[in-house]
């Protein structure tokens, strides 16, 4: 069980896991962040610098019968580098990275104002592979959509299966893959989902701990069609980062998503 299988040496694959809820012969928003930060991991292996900030572009739908991936080194630095990534599919660009890498070092002294919000706490034993965990509002954690159809705040708590078939998912490769999620936690309202994701953007101040990872939604606002929603990125050791995604309605192809169970 894997997003993506390789064929050819290069290029990959979409396997059931990663068509899209919009479209049976689309690759979901998800699995084509997995795959750039894939390609952005490759070239900067052992570099010794941490990932920053990742930014994903999702320019135009990335067909489910197979793409490959390009990497451009637009500054390597002692202490930052920058490399853009690109899905490419029949000649053009379907989906563009940016990513930032900077090498870590100590605190700052003094004190600094932090949100006192505290984080959800997913229930033990729910770290094996499968679709999503949400929880909204006062409704507990659970795979029961039907129940989170609502108005509520909404958290996901996931653990994915490999993003290529034969290789470990590594913690970045997690956090970004996740984090075109915070769509699903900020736009999942009482109809369902009808917000389509234009880019995603993913600030860490750490790698994800374990084989799992959350989000909870922070804000959503939106106007003539237009949303911004953000969310804030956990594990169980506390905060990994934040995320936002900037969204356009599609309510023509609305997911109602209270009938999956």
């Amino acid at each position: 069980m894997a997003f993506f299988t390789v064929r050819d040496d290069t290029s990959l694959h979409a396997e059931l896991l990663a068509i899209s809820p919009w479209s049976a012969t689309q690759v979901g928003g998800y699995a084509v962040c997995g795959a750039l930060a894939r390609a952005v991991e490759a070239e900067m292996a052992d570099s010794g610098l941490s990932p920053l900030r990742f930014t994903v572009d999702l320019v135009k739908p990335v067909r489910s019968d197979g793409f490959t991936t390009r990497t451009t080194v637009v500054r390597r630095g002692p202490r930052m580098s920058v490399v853009d990534a690109a899905v490419v599919q029949d000649g053009e660009v379907r989906a563009r990275a940016t990513s930032v890498f900077v090498v870590p070092s100590d605190e700052p002294p003094g004190e600094l104002w932090q949100s006192a919000d505290p984080l959800p706490t997913p229930p033990e034993g729910a770290d094996a592979v499968g679709p999503p965990l949400i929880s909204s509002g006062h409704n507990a954690w659970s795979r029961d959509y039907r129940m989170h159809q609502n108005a509520g705040r909404k958290s996901a708590w996931q653990t994915f299966p490999p993003l290529v078939a034969g290789e470990d998912m590594t913690p970045f490769q997690r956090a970004v893959t996740m984090s075109e999620t915070t769509s699903l936690v900020c736009h999942w309202g009482t109809e369902g989902a009808g917000f389509i994701n234009t880019d995603a953007t993913l600030a860490l101040v750490r790698l994800p701990i374990g084989g799992s990872v959350g989000l909870r939604a922070d804000s959503q606002v939106s106007s003539a069609g237009l949303s911004v929603g953000t969310a804030t990125m956990f594990d169980r050791h506390g905060v990994v980062g934040h995320c936002t995604v900037t969204a356009i309605a599609n309510a023509r192809r609305q997911v109602d998503l209270g009938g999956i169970i």
